[in-house]
């Protein structure tokens, strides 16, 4: 619609780069954009929307996290986070559909109507609207939806993530493990990381917790991961949400670690952030798993949980507000 407009008003073609620099740089409005005449600035305060999106409402957590609630043109809703860290790290997590068509049962997006894809501008105005609040500099598609199936505007809104202060190798795209997705990033040999959201060591645990398993299973989506790493020379993410007393027993933590390559996979054990499915497991049963797998050779990190007073988990406050 920019460039549109600007070419309607007859104006040269460098000011649809300068207008973006300006957003990049977290600019909160046309009238910023001090090196752009005032007249065009009016001219699109009037005509062109500051942002694809509707803003809701930002909730904030007392840990500084930061939720933030949009609408669609249509009235959809889709959510991003700024996580801030103490190491000084600013991540923002974005979606990348409205709802998700594959009803993890964990997931609070789950229970939400699916919408459709979101474009490449409503990615990227998400992280606009985060970078606005400070500097941002590590991304990860894990909001709404799933990223691979809507590849084509996730790659593109990656190619613009830099120039918001994001690079690729700051970037991680999380697939519950549609295939096609993943043998499209190792094909176009991205430097965006690649998370893969397992949660469960066997075909039939993870089929009642992620219906998607029934249609591409363990071995076909660690085939795919396998082929990533060997042609990325680097390990893929494993991300396991921990479920009290369904998938954090000892015994599970050995499988998995007899699954898995340490040299291709690093894994990741996430807090569960309860949406009403299930209870998350107890600080010391996600300690002895981790235990397990480092004893294993595996590289096994416990996610720091973020903003829990905010219904900061995927589709949380989305579904909340649907």
């Amino acid at each position: 619609m920019l460039a549109a407009r600007l070419s309607e008003l007859g104006e040269p073609s460098f000011r649809n780069s300068q207008i973006w620099e300006w957003m990049a740089r977290g600019a909160n409005s046309w009238n910023e954009m001090t090196n752009v005449p005032k007249a065009l600035r009016e001219a699109l305060a009037e005509s062109v929307p500051f942002s694809t999106l509707s803003h809701v409402i930002d909730a904030k957590s007392k840990d500084g996290t930061v939720k933030a609630l949009f609408h669609t043109a249509e009235g959809r809703p889709i959510e991003a986070v700024l996580m801030r860290y103490a190491d000084g790290r600013r991540s923002i997590c974005v979606s990348s559909q409205s709802g998700c068509p594959l009803t993890c049962t964990f997931c609070a997006t789950g229970t939400m109507k699916f919408g459709r894809n979101l474009t490449t501008s409503e990615i990227i105005d998400q992280a606009l609207h985060l970078r606005r609040i400070e500097p941002i500099d590590h991304c990860v598609f894990m909001g709404m939806g799933e990223p691979t199936m809507n590849i084509d505007n996730v790659l593109e809104a990656c190619e613009l993530l830099p120039e918001i202060g994001i690079s690729n190798r700051h970037t991680a795209i999380s697939t519950v493990g549609w295939v096609p997705g993943i043998e499209r990033l190792t094909d176009e040999h991205t430097s965006v990381r690649l998370a893969l959201s397992l949660h469960a060591p066997d075909d039939e645990l993870r089929s009642e917790l992620m219906p998607v398993n029934d249609r591409y299973p363990i071995a076909a989506v660690l085939e795919a991961c396998d082929r990533h790493a060997v042609t990325m020379k680097r390990r893929v993410f494993v991300e396991y949400l921990m479920l009290k007393d369904v998938n954090d027993s000892p015994q599970q933590a050995r499988a998995l670690a007899k699954l898995l390559d340490p040299h291709r996979y690093k894994i990741n054990l996430i807090p569960y952030n309860p949406t009403g499915s299930f209870d998350g497991s107890e600080p010391a049963t996600i300690e002895t798993f981790r235990n397990v797998l480092v004893s294993r050779g595996h590289t096994a990190t416990v996610r720091l949980t973020r903003g829990q007073d905010i219904d900061a988990a995927c589709g949380q406050l989305a579904a909340r507000g649907a």
